[in-house]
């Protein structure tokens, strides 16, 4: 009864799942780049079982985006505005979501952002998944519990100024989550170290969005400065992409851009990743270690197979949306 239930809800919430073309959090590609090296992170025991599903982990650590559209409540899940609530927010908001429901409602959490509490919740799911050995749902769950991590290490996923939309650099959050990334993360060193148990996740979650949103003031900042002094003819190319040609920050302005930001977008991927394997790594220890071996002459379900094909084939052919929230 269980199975068939997991299978009508892929199933309902891939169909549902209307035609639209994808919002750029931290870009698709550096999405699936985070969640694939996450998985070297993690050590004996459960590595050879990420290892074999690298793919998967990777290919999917971006449907939360491709829900945004989808169910109302999904964009609030990957960001959270901390600056509405006053000049020290980190004073005043409660690390519990009990606590901060009863200070603020949920209706305003939701309004603003709950990506710290809903990491905590998805390291719940994952840790009950790897206690019920269900497949479809520790591969589902690692790739959205990675997406979620690596969202709340962006600074502008922190603020209300989260595109630049208050202070005329409208475009800055893709510049910084998805333009830096692409031309320069080949780059990138990507080796962190091993994945360590987190005692409270809740605390973690909130340790990320503190330290991003710390480095909101330098990412806006820099680029005014940036902006003021560059010759605006220079300041963006036209590339192709696919059929479109599409305007786009120049390398040479990205380039100035990230030398002066010094390492930070790097840094923030490197945060990210060893924070998405330690959680993995926390689930799978508080569901007592289960033994992934078993799984090793299996695949993810033909009826979960057949779901995300379904979600591929509507997202290629679909058209752009607004949705409620940080809209990149």
């Amino acid at each position: 009864m269980r199975k068939l239930f997991i299978t009508i809800f892929f199933l309902i919430a891939f169909l549902v799942l209307p035609n639209l073309q994808p919002a750029y959090s931290w870009g698709f590609f550096a999405h699936k780049k985070i969640n694939r090296m996450a998985v070297f992170t993690l050590p004996e025991g459960m590595v050879g079982f990420y290892k074999q599903h690298i793919e998967y982990i990777s290919e999917h650590a971006v449907d939360p985006d491709r829900r945004r559209y989808a169910n109302e409540d999904e964009a609030p899940r990957h960001y959270i505005d901390i600056d509405h609530y006053g000049k020290f927010p980190f004073d005043s908001v409660p690390k519990w979501w009990k606590k901060a429901i009863a200070k603020y409602s949920e209706d305003t959490l939701k309004a603003y952002g709950i990506v710290p509490w809903h990491i905590e919740k998805m390291v719940y799911r994952l840790t009950e998944a790897f206690k019920e050995e269900n497949l479809d749902l520790i591969l589902h769950y690692s790739a959205d519990l990675g997406h979620y991590i690596a969202d709340a290490h962006v600074p502008l996923h922190t603020t209300e100024n989260y595109n630049g939309q208050l202070t005329n650099q409208k475009g800055i959050h893709g510049f910084w989550e998805s333009r830096i990334p692409e031309l320069k993360s080949e780059g990138y060193d990507y080796w962190i170290g091993r994945a360590k148990y987190i005692d409270k996740p809740i605390e973690k979650a909130w340790d990320v969005v503190k330290a991003s949103h710390a480095a909101v003031d330098s990412v806006l900042t820099f680029e005014a400065n940036l902006n003021a002094k560059y010759p605006p003819d220079k300041k963006y190319s036209f590339e192709n992409r696919g059929a479109s040609l599409m305007k786009v920050y120049s390398k040479e302005y990205t380039e100035a851009y990230d030398k002066l930001l010094d390492g930070m977008v790097e840094r923030r991927m490197r945060e990210a990743i060893i924070t998405i394997g330690s959680l993995w790594y926390t689930a799978w220890v508080n569901a007592g270690k289960p033994n992934l071996s078993r799984f090793d002459d299996k695949d993810v379900s033909d009826s979960l197979k057949q779901a995300n094909k379904i979600s591929e084939e509507l997202w290629k052919t679909g058209k752009n949306k607004e949705v409620k929230g940080h809209d990149d």
